[in-house]
């Protein structure tokens, strides 16, 4: 497999521009969309990638599985024919290919099947941070893939190079367990920069923070239906998330 960041990042641009020549929204997710948006290039964010994640939308599938072998990638047929309506592995000598099938799901669900469209080159700014921050184990690099988003783009009431809060709003209120997850990794994240374990400026630490309260901040103020705030009222002690198990192909 590839390990050369560059290649990596060329390739992933290849395959959204080739997909969107047949009308198919291919969109990236994973470390490298988080480096898609790393407008300021800080060089802390910047690091290796495994393995190329893409999602596409559902009713795309059988486009998309086409697509694939015309551009020279093989389908793990295993895997695919068996829970290829949700997740997709494809493979060249050089690179692997991980596909979500209209929703993303690890710890928890965030749909994407009409939000493809929002971005040319990856999924939705507020989608990209909740598949970060929806990682109940959190690792350094994810927590500053975190931080390298909320670092360069605003939040907001729009999708435009924007965190969308009405986005991250309306799926915290329809989803107790993935706002809990969510509240706990940016809380790990504020901790990480105010104890200064990040190599960030004060103006640039600074401004993470005040994102992140801009986010908590905006979903307070935001009603809540009675089964959200029934399931607050339990809270931990009933378990809140699913456990992942890796794809290994």
């Amino acid at each position: 497999m590839a390990t050369n960041q560059v290649d990596m990042i060329m390739e992933m641009y290849r395959l959204v521009n080739a997909a969107e020549e047949k009308n198919i929204q291919l969109r990236s997710v994973g470390g490298i969309a988080v480096h898609a948006h790393n407008k300021k290039k800080h060089p802390l964010f910047l690091r290796e990638f495994a393995d190329l994640d893409f999602a596409i939308a559902k009713k795309q599938r059988r486009e998309f599985e086409t697509f694939m072998s015309q551009i020279g990638y093989t389908s793990d047929k295993e895997l695919n024919m068996l829970n290829g309506d949700q997740r997709q592995i494809y493979y060249t000598p050089e690179f692997k290919v991980d596909v979500f099938v209209g929703v993303f799901e690890m710890c928890h669900k965030i749909p994407l099947e009409n939000r493809l469209s929002i971005d040319p080159v990856t999924v939705p700014l507020a989608e990209l941070l909740l598949t970060k921050a929806q990682i109940l184990e959190l690792n350094r690099k994810d927590a500053l893939d975190i931080t390298s988003i909320l670092l360069n783009n605003d939040v907001g009431h729009g999708d435009n190079e924007m965190i969308n809060l009405q986005i991250l709003n309306q799926l915290f209120s329809q989803d107790w367990g993935l706002y809990k997850t969510t509240s706990i990794n940016l809380e790990r994240v504020k901790e990480l920069v105010t104890k200064g374990d990040v190599s960030l400026s004060t103006e640039d630490g600074e401004l993470v923070l005040s994102r992140i309260d801009q986010i908590f901040k905006s979903f307070e103020e935001t009603p809540k239906p009675l089964a959200w705030t029934l399931r607050d009222r339990v809270g931990t002690r009933v378990k809140w998330y699913e456990e992942v198990e890796e794809v290994e192909r």
